[in-house]
């Protein structure tokens, strides 16, 4: 062993410290894993001054870092930096305080989403961000990536819903951004820091803002024969004034999977679903579902079901959040991908990804929050198959720039990652991002913070790699 990592060694105890191979396999990729790389070491730190000794060890060696936690980015934003040092968080998983009366958590990174919510329930409380991956993500992946969810439309993401952070810069100084009150003076850092990627540094004590539960829900369930007609319907319900707590699509191909998988019950002719859901007090819900009653209706829905008790909506639910990995089933292999166009373009925008499948000769099935105008079009491919993965990334890419031409992003909630830093060109431009390189270099000159992402530039061949060993083991899901 090299004196560098011997002196490694000596920060971090047996069982924390990680170089063999085997010990090394679990990490070599996260959820997108057609990109893979091998990371010198993998540290495992439980406190805050762990951390530090870290990040200290790298800025003296010069060695670059990733810090992640699950593993479950899409884009490949936790992927290993080949010879780089891997900083695993999970370790970092207490809640530290819950202050009912001021509303907030503090957690420490490794913290898994679903569990604030669980431990806020008791106080008529929750955590509103809701990606997917809320059973097994961790708080601090969802800062780094300033990630969403199905009830994000109402409430917002993950910025509008952290107060404070604990962050280690790539020197290994510590810095406190914003503080437990709403209201804040001066440079909104904490702002400029959540979706930064992990390019800024590390997060190791967050502080969340809680929420009142909803006295109750109103839970729709629309059938289409069109997929255009259910992106349209959004448009209608958005511009009707009505503020959804979530509104969702799924698209015939999401149907069949998630209708295979847990039953929910939906009607399997549909070419798509269209979910909304209304929360709040109940005089309120009461009236805005009236309203809501009759602008499904003139969307052009050919059924309407609304959840009668609390098992209906959990059910309506389940097929939902269960679609991604249920799509599984129709195909080997998926890429998950994640635009943003204006929500008055989802029709156009569907419209035209079944015309860029047809042409790519690849399904795309389309599950995604339809009120953000957040799409997820999942593309089927066989990675055995020579050159199909090359294609299905091409496909991914059309549908990038599909979403800039319209007025949208390349990103909704997954990052930019490695994935997709080669389309960063098609939103900024060079003085833009110029502009972006400067800011990080303040902090990190030496680009030791999770390098090679974001940014255009090299990346690594995708190959095919097959799933993740801690998917196949069902650790970790692609939701």
């Amino acid at each position: 062993m090299n004196p560098a990592l011997s002196e490694l060694e000596r920060l971090f105890p047996p069982g924390r410290f990680l170089v063999k191979p085997g010990e090394l396999a679990p990490y070599e990729s996260d959820a997108l894993t057609a990109f893979r790389a091998r990371p010198l070491a993998v540290v495992l730190p439980e406190s805050h001054e762990e951390v530090v000794a870290a990040v200290r060890w790298c800025a003296k060696h010069q060695i670059p870092y990733v810090a992640r936690g699950s593993g479950t980015s899409l884009s490949g934003g936790s992927l290993p930096i080949d010879g780089g040092l891997l900083i695993g968080l999970n370790r970092m998983n207490k809640l530290l305080r819950l202050d009912a009366k001021e509303r907030l958590a503090v957690v420490q990174p490794g913290f898994i989403n679903l569990q604030v919510s669980n431990a806020a329930a008791p106080y008529g409380l929750y955590y509103a961000p809701d990606p997917s991956s809320q059973p097994v993500s961790t708080i601090g992946g969802n800062l780094a990536f300033n990630s969403g969810g199905a009830h994000c439309l109402k409430y917002g993401m993950t910025s509008n819903h952290v107060l404070a952070a604990r962050v280690v810069l790539p020197d290994g100084e510590t810095i406190e951004l914003g503080s437990e009150s709403l209201e804040n003076t001066g440079p909104d850092w904490l702002g400029l820091f959540v979706g930064s990627e992990g390019l800024l540094g590390i997060a190791t004590e967050i502080t969340l803002r809680l929420l009142p539960k909803p006295e109750t829900y109103h839970t729709v369930l629309a059938a289409y024969d069109s997929l255009e007609k259910a992106g349209e319907a959004v448009a209608a319900v958005v511009a009707s004034g009505l503020l959804p707590g979530a509104m969702e699509i799924m698209d015939s191909l999401a149907i069949e999977a998630a209708e295979a998988a847990v039953k929910a019950g939906y009607p399997l002719e549909a070419r798509a679903l269209l979910i909304v859901e209304l929360e709040g007090e109940t005089p309120q819900v009461e009236a805005e579902a009236q309203y809501l009653e009759e602008v499904i209706q003139k969307s052009g829905a050919y059924e309407v079901r609304v959840a009668q008790n609390a098992d209906e909506r959990m059910k309506i639910w389940k097929g939902r959040k269960a679609a991604f990995s249920a799509v599984g089933r129709l195909s080997p292999d998926y890429i998950v991908q994640d635009g943003v166009v204006p929500r008055s373009r989802l029709g156009q925008a569907l419209a035209e990804i079944e015309q860029l499948s047809a042409r790519y000769g690849l399904r795309v099935a389309n599950v995604f929050h339809a009120g953000d105008g957040n799409l997820h079009p999942l593309i089927l491919y066989n990675g055995r198959v020579e050159g199909e993965l090359q294609r299905a990334e091409e496909l991914a890419g059309e549908i990038l720039k599909l979403c800039v031409a319209l007025g949208g992003s390349i990103t909704g909630e997954h990052g930019v990652g490695m994935e997709k830093k080669s389309y960063m060109t098609e939103m900024f431009s060079e003085d833009d991002l110029d502009a972006m390189q400067r800011i990080r270099q303040a902090l990190d000159p030496w680009a030791l913070s999770n390098r090679g992402k974001m940014f255009p530039g090299e990346a690594p061949a995708l190959r095919f790699h097959g799933a993740h060993p801690l998917e196949k083991a069902g650790v970790i899901s692609r939701e």
